[in-house]
Order: C-alpha cells, then sequence, then structure tokens
C-alpha cells in the first residue's frame, strides 16, 4: 500500500516539474515570442495560411472569435457525420465494419466535435481505421485546440488595457495544434509505442489458442490516438474498455505516463496565465484553489478504494489489495482511484478501471469532479469554468466589503454578472432536467426501458445521473452499467453535449470581451486584490455553494443511498 501511495505521489510531483516550465511555454506561443519550435512549424502555418486566405495578423473583435469557432465546428461536424455514416465503403477498413446508424453517428459526431468523447460504441468492433483517424484523432486535435484557443481570447482581454481587439482565434488555434499539442502527443506516442502499443494498419489478427480454439485479437493505429485522447483532455478509446485495454495501457509505467498526461496541460494553462499576463501570484491563487478541490476529492476516493468494499468485509472476505473488482490488478486500486479522480476533475473520461464497479462513495466523488468542473478542467475550458466563478467571487466580495467590484482593473456589472450567474446554473439545469426526465420514463414504462439499466435502484438511478453529468461536463466516462446505445440516450445527451459545450464557452468570452472594453482603472491600496488566500477561499466556497451543493439531493437519491444500504 505504501508503494502504490509514494506512485500516486511521484505521478503529481511529475505533473508539477512538467507543468511549469510547459505553461511558460504556451504563454510565449500566445504572446507571439520566439520559441525552439518556430523553425519547425513557422513555415507550415504560413503555408496553411496562405492558402486558406486567412491573415493570422488580423485582430479580431471577442464576437468574431465566436463566428470564426462556431462556424469551423459545424463545418466539422457535418464531416464527421458523414464519414461515420458511410465508412463501410470509405477506405481503410480491412475488417468491413459497418456504417453507424444516424442517431449514433449524431451523437459519436457531436461527442468529440465538443471534446467530450461519450462513446456509446465499442471502438474496435465499430469504427474503420479511416473513421478512428478522420474523425476521432482529427476532433482530438482540433477541439482540443479550439478550447485553448478561447482560453487565449480571454487571456489576451485580461490584460491591462482598454481594447475590443482580443487577437485572432485562427492563430491561436492553429499553434495551440502545431507548437502545443502535436510535440507532446509525439514524444508520448513513441512511449507508447515502444511499450507495446501497437500502430498498424493491418486488420483483426486470427489465430488458435493452445486448447486449439480460434480466436481474434482487434489492433491497429492505435498509439497516436492514444496519446492525443490523453494529452487534448478527450478520453475516447480506441478499444472499448479504453485505457484498461493492455494494448492501449500495458504497463504502470504507460499507466503513469497517461495519468500524467491527463493532468500536463490543464495543469499548464493555469501558470500559462500568469507568464501571460505577468502575474504569477494570481495563478499560484487559482492553482492552490483547484489543487484544494482535487486533494479534497482523491483523498477519500483512494481511501474508500484501497479499504475495499465493506459488503464483502461484512462477510469475513480479507481484499488486501483494496476494491479490486473492475480493476486492472498491474495497476491496482490505488492507480486506478488516482486515474477516476484525475480523469473527472479534467474532462478527460478516459477509465483504466469500470467506474460501475466503484464503491458508491467514490462513484458519488468521481461525479462531483465534473459537477463542480472547475477543478482543471478541460484543455482551456476548464479555465474559462473557473474564469466565471472568480467573476462571481469578485462581485460577491466587493458588495461584503462595500467596494466597488473590479477585477484586474475593469469594473464588474450587471451585465457580467447576469451572464456569469446563467451559465454557471445551466450545467445544474442539464444534469438534473436530463436524469429527472430519464427517470420518469423508466418509471412510466421499465419493461420497454428493461436494457437501460443493469443494476435498477438507487444505483440505477447512479447510472443515469453519471451518464448526463458526463455529457454536460465534456467527461464521456460512464457507469457502463447503462445501456445507451438507443434513440433516447444518443439524442438526448448529443442535446446536453451542444448545450454544455458552447454556452460555456461563449458565456467566459463574452465576459471577457465586455471587460476589456471598459475603462482600465489602475490599482490603488482600495482595490480588492485576487491573488491572495483569502480571495482563493471565498472562490471556492462560491464554487462549492454554487456548484456542488446544487447536486446535493440527487447524489443523497443515487450513491449516498447504496452507501447507507452497504453500510
Amino acid at each position: 500500500m505504501k508503494i502504490e501511495i509514494l506512485g500516486i505521489v511521484m505521478m503529481i510531483l511529475l505533473v508539477m516539474a512538467l507543468a511549469i516550465p510547459l505553461g511558460k511555454y504556451i504563454a510565449k506561443v500566445y504572446l507571439g515570442e520566439r520559441t525552439l519550435l518556430d523553425r519547425v512549424f513557422s513555415s507550415l502555418e504560413r503555408l496553411f495560411f496562405t492558402y486558406s486566405g486567412i491573415d493570422p495578423n488580423r485582430e479580431m473583435t471577442w464576437q468574431q472569435n465566436l463566428k470564426a469557432l462556431l462556424t469551423i465546428n459545424i463545418v466539422w461536424f457535418f464531416l464527421a457525420i458523414f464519414i461515420l455514416m458511410n465508412q463501410a465503403w470509405l477506405p481503410l477498413n480491412p475488417d468491413k465494419i459497418p456504417s453507424m446508424s444516424p442517431d449514433l453517428a449524431f451523437n459519436t459526431a457531436i461527442s468529440f466535435l465538443v471534446n467530450c468523447n461519450l462513446q456509446h460504441y465499442s471502438g474496435e468492433t465499430a469504427l474503420s481505421y479511416f473513421s478512428q483517424i478522420a474523425v476521432i484523432m482529427f476532433l482530438q486535435f482540433v477541439t482540443a485546440a479550439t478550447g485553448m484557443a478561447a482560453a487565449a481570447v480571454v487571456f489576451n482581454a485580461m490584460r491591462q488595457r482598454s481594447t475590443d481587439k482580443l487577437g485572432n482565434f485562427y492563430t491561436y488555434f492553429l499553434k495551440s495544434c502545431t507548437r502545443i499539442l502535436l510535440p507532446v502527443s509525439f514524444i508520448s506516442a513513441v512511449i507508447l509505442l515502444f511499450s507495446g502499443t501497437p500502430m498498424t494498419f493491418e486488420g483483426v489478427q486470427h489465430f488458435t489458442t493452445l486448447q486449439g480454439d480460434s480466436a481474434s485479437l482487434a489492433r491497429g493505429p492505435a498509439a497516436a490516438m492514444i496519446a492525443i485522447k490523453q494529452v487534448g483532455t478527450n478520453g475516447g478509446g480506441f478499444f472499448g474498455v479504453n485505457s484498461a485495454h493492455p494494448f492501449e495501457n500495458p504497463t504502470y509505467l504507460t499507466n503513469m505516463v497517461e495519468n500524467i498526461l491527463i493532468l500536463l496541460l490543464p495543469v499548464s494553462m493555469v501558470f500559462a496565465l500568469g507568464h501571460y499576463l505577468n502575474r504569477k501570484k494570481l495563478s499560484w491563487t487559482i492553482f492552490g484553489v483547484m489543487t484544494t478541490g482535487f486533494l479534497l476529492l482523491l483523498i477519500p476516493a483512494l481511501y474508500q478504494e484501497m479499504n475495499g468494499n465493506p459488503a464483502l468485509s461484512a462477510m469475513g472476505i480479507h481484499q488486501p489489495m483494496g476494491n479490486m473488482e473492475g480493476k486492472e490488478v498491474r495497476f491496482g486500486s490505488a492507480a486506478s482511484a488516482f486515474w477516476t479522480i484525475s480523469t473527472t476533475i479534467t474532462s478527460n473520461g478516459s477509465v483504466n478501471t469500470m467506474h460501475d464497479s466503484l464503491t458508491p462513495l467514490s462513484g458519488m466523488l468521481a461525479m462531483l469532479g465534473m459537477m463542480i468542473n472547475s477543478f482543471f478542467g478541460g484543455v482551456g475550458a476548464g479555465f474559462l469554468n473557473f474564469y466565471i466563478f472568480i467573476i462571481l467571487a469578485v462581485f460577491i466580495s466587493g458588495l461584503m466589503v462595500g467596494r466597488t467590484p473590479e477585477f484586474l482593473g475593469k469594473k464588474v456589472e450587471a451585465k457580467e454578472i447576469k451572464i456569469a450567474m446563467i451559465i454557471a446554473l445551466i450545467h445544474p439545469l442539464l444534469i438534473l432536467s436530463g436524469t429527472a426526465i430519464a427517470s420518469y420514463l423508466y418509471a412510466v414504462n421499465p419493461a420497454a426501458n428493461a436494457g437501460w439499466l443493469n443494476n435498477p435502484g438507487y444505483h440505477g438511478f447512479s447510472e443515469m445521473l453519471y451518464e448526463y453529468t458526463s455529457a454536460a461536463a465534456n467527461n464521456g466516462s460512464g457507469f457502463e452499467g447503462l445501456g445507451d446505445n438507443t434513440p433516447w440516450w444518443n439524442i438526448s445527451t448529443g442535446i446536453v453535449l451542444i448545450l454544455s459545450r458552447y454556452l460555456p464557452l461563449i458565456g467566459p468570452v463574452a465576459i471577457a470581451g465586455i471587460l476589456a472594453k471598459k475603462k482600465y482603472i489602475p490599482e490603488t491600496a482600495g482595490t480588492l486584490r485576487t491573488d491572495t488566500a483569502s480571495f482563493g477561499l471565498i472562490t471556492f466556497v462560491i464554487i462549492v455553494l454554487v456548484a456542488a451543493l446544487s447536486f446535493f439531493p440527487a447524489l443523497a437519491l443515487g450513491p449516498l443511498a447504496e452507501h447507507f444500504l452497504i453500510q
């Protein structure tokens, strides 16, 4: 057990050691400063802009940046859905995998378009190699870059001046792909390749076992996709069981590498903010709040999983390795619990254990990470979620001490607060309303919807709650006792995916753009400082009050009720 904890501590320390310099590098990329990779990618970027007709030096307003973001996403959606519904006759399909049904293609295209990667299919049996590359891996790059570019626009708006010009979305987007995501993914893919992850266009390998039985083994160009799925907080697996599969995650070493990648860019973006604004103390304050929330979710989950299932303990069954149901022996209970919390606080969604087999409180903590959706979060989008709570904390703190609410020299007024509150409340609204409707439909006709739940009762409610929570948080993991490949789940979660991706992107960019145009007010002795521990504490309390407590009644009906039933 001590060795397992040591492995977790090492991963956290390595994330910190890599994230601080990487954050500084990201800030340089977005500021247009010289970096080591200029010689490699400058010519490629110029070529792209020349043939696309885009002027990378044209400054855009926040409205123009959002228009560019939404327009290019619409194009990707139609491209993705066309490929998925026609993959049977498209190239790179050695195993003759049929095309997707319209509802499943809609859900899959939307899911990967919004950086959620909710998978209502099993990768090796439902997608051709062409679909894996041209849809899944392509979207894992560009959607991660979309979130990073949106964050860069907000970074630009937060600088100390008055302007309506907030940089160029296409420049931020392309540099996110070439200068950040591609190099980190390339290095990661090489590590996975040499660790045993396949990278081939050969089809299924058929063989005969020692018993004389015929068997087959799926393979494919997996290493490249697994690297970007982790780096870009995407999470969609090449194989059905994701990073529990021995090809996706062969050893404890690859498990450490992949778990570090889950956290690396979300943490780096926090430090990038400090370097971009030259306000390192502010970034450390944000990092402190996020890390506190992360640890408050992680430590109880580790305790629960390492101490085993209480129902088995009551039967006198010794569990020296902890709760190992649904877990891989090569990882153990502690590393599995660490991955569970890492993947749910960062909107990554990849899994190395089956979340449906977690102890009830661990399952609740995984859900809480997605419900709060502000402790590191997805690449770029995670900071945008946190930015909403900063605005609310500034406003409430100003009212408490009798000062005009200001953030980085700009007055925070009614319009910004209205937008912030709408965005903050949309998240619980989508999750709770979706779960309520699904619960009603199941209760009205359980026979017709019997395939939905393998575990009716409290755990079945948790399965439905988790599904909508994962969709709304752009996470993608699931309690896989849920039979989710049906028209209801494909379409309803698809709608939640769209609303929960673009509204939380539009809101922070709009707030930042409105604030950027206002007159800059230099700091004085009476200015409310936002880079202090006390302000960090206020922000944390507001996150708990607005985000976490909204879900307590639903959690009481699901994982909490199941926990007390087991006890």
